[in-house]
């Protein structure tokens, strides 16, 4: 790392610059309101081949894409340049590390809640040691919040936008207020869907179980490979479905998992422990083959990294 972290570059609108000189109006549209979208791009580093890996980049930016159609912003940028945006700042913050990737489309200017342009794009990279604290836990107590999930008849989660993160927020300050390391949202229907920016996985009997996307339920990238990984690699079954809370008081393993999430193993639920209080054998395992893919070391997905350097 060329730079600390108070000092590291970003890509801002077409230029390189330190952080502290990348400058938004406070009248802008995504200062108000949130109206951005955005990818947290994964990056891992290979020691043994001297090579950073981008996780699953065609994947993130056909999310982001999406994401910006539906919220009805106008992107000016083609994939190519935002991968040689990643690409160009990453090299010139010289990361040979794990990094996360903030990568966001902006509505600048001074219109209002509704305007749809001009948009504008930064790329912010961060070494995984330095994000939030429920990052970086080996085993997370959790609770149930109060807070519902938003769902595709309000604030679509399919949607990754800095506005519906509130929603997330309200969850998460609520677990922290009371002595939570994080929180598990219920939709409006009283089913689990999802914790605050991570998907939610258990394990009953052997068998992988994870909410439907249509339980109000992020697209995420991570649950997708999750489900690759237990189906194709550990020859685990994985059934979607509805989950009831009381499920989640006396299921056998469980874990939270994302971008920056990875897979974080859930160790209490409402105060009942799961399992035996410690990461389970299916989530160790499914873990550890996630982290050897990111990183280059299975050839069988190749086609899921992208070297940096």
């Amino acid at each position: 790392m060329k730079y600390d972290i108070a000092n590291r570059l970003i890509w801002f609108k077409g230029e390189i610059l330190n952080v502290n000189d990348a400058k938004i109006n406070v009248l802008t549209p995504t200062s108000q309101f949130g109206l951005n979208v955005f990818e947290g791009i994964p990056c891992y580093w290979n020691d043994e081949q001297k090579q950073l890996y981008a996780f699953r980049l065609e994947d993130h930016y056909n999310r982001l894409v999406k994401s910006a159609r539906l919220l009805q912003i106008n992107c000016p940028y083609t994939k190519e340049q935002m991968k040689k945006a990643l690409t160009d700042v990453v090299k010139a913050n010289e990361y040979y590390e794990n990094i996360s990737v903030r990568q966001t489309l902006f509505v600048d200017g001074f219109g209002s809640w509704g305007s749809e342009e001009p948009v504008e794009m930064f790329v912010a990279p961060i070494p995984k040691g330095r994000m939030s604290k429920e990052y970086n836990k080996k085993g997370l107590n959790c609770c149930i919040t109060s807070w519902r999930r938003i769902s595709d008849t309000t604030l679509s989660p399919r949607i990754k936008c800095g506005a519906n993160y509130i929603n997330s927020r309200m969850g998460q300050r609520e677990a922290l207020r009371n002595g939570y390391d994080t929180c598990i949202f219920l939709n409006e229907a009283g089913k689990v869907s999802e914790g605050p920016g991570s998907c939610f996985f258990m394990v009953k009997n052997g068998v992988l179980v994870t909410p439907m996307l249509t339980d109000s339920v992020l697209e995420s990238i991570t649950r997708d490979t999750v489900i690759k990984i237990a189906k194709e690699i550990l020859k685990i079954q994985v059934v979607e479905r509805s989950i009831d809370r009381t499920e989640l008081y006396t299921c056998d393993e469980a874990f939270l998992c994302g971008s920056a999430m990875e897979v974080t193993p859930v160790i209490s639920v409402d105060k009942y422990v799961v399992g035996n209080g410690e990461s389970g054998i299916i989530t160790d395992k499914i873990h550890k083959k996630y982290l050897d893919i990111a990183k280059g070391k299975d050839e069988k997905f190749k086609d899921w990294i992208e070297a940096i350097y």
